[in-house]
């Protein structure tokens, strides 16, 4: 009996269909800016859902935190940690979105802009650096990049309402028996958590917030499409 190979009924390798006037170039184009377009949205969707999050997880636990008479400073801390962990997230989600952002905007100003505006000194290489794009994807931003720019954006506002919150909350006094006049070791005495130390919530809520400062006035010079136009997320 006769043992066919594997690949002996294989179809024959057929080549691509390339457009081949001028008209399916103009709709290849069409279909593909289309199509990338919703790539680009679906991205820009999930970053929005991510930063949606994060403005809610703080509105509750702000509601929780002021609730009552007692102080629960320890769940704004918490919600620091979960803002922390959306940004880690939105900056991992915005480093795909860039990639389909600038693949948008490369057909847009060499391609759209030249036929509602022709100019001179265009890149004339355009296709193939989107070529090369398509056949190799590579990030452009960095992961520290990415998150640095969402917490310049958005992030950085949630976590400075929630420090505000935290110190007024280890700063309140009315609920105390006999309330002592407001100094540096009732604050110490009102951070503490269990057998944490005030001193050590302190230090510790200090030293983050000196890193996400520090982080989010960290800029670079900006490269691609971030150096033409100012209209960017």
């Amino acid at each position: 009996m006769k043992i066919h190979s594997p690949h002996a009924f294989d179809a024959p390798a057929v080549a691509p269909m390339f457009p081949g006037t001028s008209q399916e170039f103009i709709n290849l184009v069409a279909h593909y800016y289309r199509g990338e377009i919703a790539r680009m949205a679906g991205w820009r969707d999930r970053i929005d859902r991510t930063t949606n999050w994060a403005i809610t997880c703080v509105a509750a636990m702000l509601s929780i935190s002021w609730s009552g008479p007692a102080r629960h400073h320890e769940i704004l801390l918490f919600a620091m940690v979960i803002v922390l962990l959306l940004l880690v997230i939105e900056s991992r989600r915005y480093r795909f979105f860039d990639v389909y952002r600038r693949r948008v905007r490369t057909i847009e100003r060499h391609y759209y802009a030249q036929v509602f505006r022709p100019a001179s000194g265009v890149d004339v290489d355009w296709t193939k650096n989107l070529g090369d794009d398509l056949r190799l994807p590579t990030f452009v931003i960095s992961r520290g990049e990415a998150f640095c720019h969402r917490l310049r954006r958005n992030y950085l506002w949630l976590f400075m309402v929630l420090l505000a919150a935290w110190l007024l909350q280890v700063s309140r006094l009315e609920n105390l028996p006999n309330p002592p006049e407001l100094s540096w070791s009732v604050l110490i005495h009102n951070a503490s958590i269990g057998s944490v130390p005030g001193t050590a919530v302190f230090m510790l809520v200090a030293a983050f917030y000196i890193a996400m400062i520090s982080a989010s006035a960290a800029r670079k010079k900006p490269n691609g499409e971030l150096v033409i136009g100012s209209v960017h997320v």
